[in-house]
C-alpha cells in the first residue's frame, strides 16, 4: 500500500506540474512570436484581442474538461481517466509545436493554434480531475494536508522551470523578426519538451499507479447513472454550490498574484526592466513552493475550514495593504520590492495550499473526481474578468486603488464560502 500512495502522490505532483507547464508555454514562450501566426500591420487593439483568444480559448477549454473526466473518472476510474488526458495533451502539445506560421498557410495558422489551445485546455482540465482525487484517496488522513499541499506546489515549480527554458532558448536562438532563428523554430522546442513529459507521465500511469482503492471498494454499489446528474441534487448540489463561492473568492484573489502581478504591477506601475521583473517572479515563485507545503501541514493541524477563515481577512487586511504600498510608492528599491512581492505572493496564494484536500474532502466518492474537477474548474471563470471589474472601478476610485479592492473582496468571499461549509480534516473517504 505504501508503494501504492507513494506513486499515487508522484502522479499527482508531476500532473500539476506538467499541466502548468503547458499552461505558461504560450504565456512565456510564444507572447513575443504570436506575430508568426497573423497578418502584417495589425492595429493594437486587434493584435490585442488575437493575443487574448489565445489564452482564453484554453481558459474554456478547461471547465469542459475537467467536467468530461471528471465523469470518466467517476465511471471507469481516476488512474484511466489520467491517462486518457496526460495522452491528450501530450499529443496536442506537439501538435503546436510543429504549425506552419501565417506565411505559409494564412489565416488559418491562427485558426488551427486557437482551436489547439482549446483542446489542450479541454484536456488540461482533466489532467488534475483524476490524478488528485487519485492521490488524495490514496493519503493516510493524517497527510492529507501534506499532500494537497505538495501536488499544488507543482504550479510554482513549473513557473520557474518554463521560465528557466525560456531564458535559455532566447540566450540561444535570437527573437529580432520573423526570420530570426527563435521566430522560426526555437519556440518549438519548449512544446516538444512539454509533449515528451506528458508522454512519460502517461507512461508512469500505465505501469506505476495503480487504481483507487477507495472507488474500486464502492464501484459496485453505485447507480448506473452520470455522476454529474447526481452533484446536482440533493447534498452534493449544496457542497458544489458551497465550493464554487470559496473558490470565485481566492481565483480573484489569485489572479491578481498570477496575472496583475506580473503584467501590470512590476512593468507599469513599478518600472521594472525584464531581467528585474524576471527575477523578482522567479523568487517569488520559488518561495511558493514551500509555502504552498507550509500551508498545507497548518490546515492539517488547525483545520481547513478555520486556516480558510482565518486567511480569508489576512488577505483583506496585510495583503492588501502590502498592495497598496506596491501600487502606491514611488522609489522602492529593488530588493524591497523582491520582498515585499514575496511576502504579498504567500499570504494571498496560501490558501492554495489546502484547497486540493478539502475540495477533495468535500464530495462522496461517486462524485468526487467530478465535484473536484467542477468547482475547481468553473470557479474560474468569473474571477477571470478581473480586468473589466478593474476598469469598471476606476469610475469610482483611482485606477491604482482598484487591485487592493478587488483582494479585499476575492478574500472575503472566500472567508464567507469556508463558513458556509464544514470542517473536513476528520472526513472519512
Amino acid at each position: 500500500m505504501d508503494e501504492k500512495r507513494r506513486s499515487a502522490v508522484k502522479g499527482a505532483f508531476f500532473s500539476e506540474f506538467i499541466d502548468m507547464f503547458d499552461i505558461y508555454l504560450p504565456v512565456v514562450v510564444l507572447s513575443p512570436v504570436l506575430f508568426f501566426f497573423q497578418p502584417r500591420h495589425l492595429s493594437p487593439g486587434v493584435e490585442a484581442i488575437l493575443a487574448s483568444l489565445v489564452f482564453i480559448t484554453t481558459l474554456l477549454g478547461r471547465p469542459v474538461g475537467a467536467l468530461l473526466f471528471g465523469m470518466i473518472a467517476d465511471r471507469i476510474g481516476r488512474r484511466m481517466a489520467s491517462i486518457y488526458s496526460v495522452s491528450g495533451f501530450g499529443i496536442i502539445t506537439f501538435l503546436i509545436a510543429l504549425l506552419p506560421g501565417y506565411n505559409s498557410i494564412g489565416i488559418s495558422s491562427y485558426f488551427l493554434l486557437v482551436a489547439l489551445r482549446f483542446l489542450d485546455g479541454i484536456c488540461l482540465g482533466g489532467g488534475y480531475t483524476g490524478a488528485m482525487p487519485l492521490a488524495i484517496e490514496y493519503s493516510r488522513k493524517d497527510q492529507r494536508g501534506f499532500v494537497g499541499g505538495l501536488i499544488i506546489a507543482g504550479f510554482p515549480a513549473a513557473y520557474v522551470t518554463i521560465n528557466l527554458i525560456a531564458m535559455l532558448m532566447f540566450a540561444l536562438f535570437p527573437l529580432h523578426g520573423l526570420d530570426s532563428p527563435y521566430a522560426r523554430w526555437g519556440w518549438r522546442i519548449p512544446f516538444v519538451i512539454g509533449a515528451i513529459l506528458a508522454g512519460f507521465l502517461a507512461f508512469y500511469y500505465i505501469f506505476k499507479v495503480s487504481e483507487s482503492e477507495i472507488w474500486k471498494a464502492e464501484i459496485g454499489e453505485r447507480p448506473e447513472k452520470l455522476p454529474f446528474m447526481d452533484l446536482l441534487r440533493g447534498k452534493s448540489a449544496r457542497n458544489l454550490a458551497q465550493v464554487l463561492i470559496l473558490m470565485s473568492g481566492f481565483w480573484l484573489t489569485q489572479n491578481i498574484i498570477t496575472i496583475f502581478v506580473p503584467t501590470t504591477l512590476l512593468s507599469r506601475f513599478l518600472h521594472l526592466s525584464h531581467l528585474q521583473l524576471t527575477s523578482t517572479l522567479l523568487m517569488s515563485y520559488a518561495v511558493l513552493f514551500f509555502s504552498y507545503i507550509g500551508s498545507g501541514l497548518i490546515g492539517q493541524r488547525i483545520g481547513r475550514r478555520r486556516f480558510f477563515v482565518v486567511m480569508g481577512p489576512v488577505i483583506a487586511t496585510v495583503g492588501a495593504g502590502i498592495l497598496y504600498v506596491l501600487v502606491s510608492t514611488d522609489g522602492l528599491s529593488l530588493p524591497v520590492i523582491m520582498l515585499l512581492v514575496c511576502a504579498l505572493s504567500v499570504i494571498v496564494t496560501s490558501p492554495w495550499g489546502v484547497i486540493v484536500t478539502y475540495i477533495n474532502e468535500r464530495f462522496v466518492t461517486d462524485v468526487r473526481a467530478t465535484g473536484f474537477g467542477v468547482g475547481f474548474s468553473l470557479s474560474v471563470i468569473i474571477p477571470s474578468f478581473y480586468a473589466f471589474y478593474m476598469n469598471w472601478l476606476s469610475a469610482l476610485m483611482p485606477f491604482h486603488l482598484t487591485p487592493v479592492f478587488l483582494l479585499c473582496i476575492g478574500g472575503l468571499i472566500g472567508m464567507v464560502g469556508a463558513l458556509m461549509g464544514p470542517e473536513t480534516r476528520d472526513v472519512d473517504f
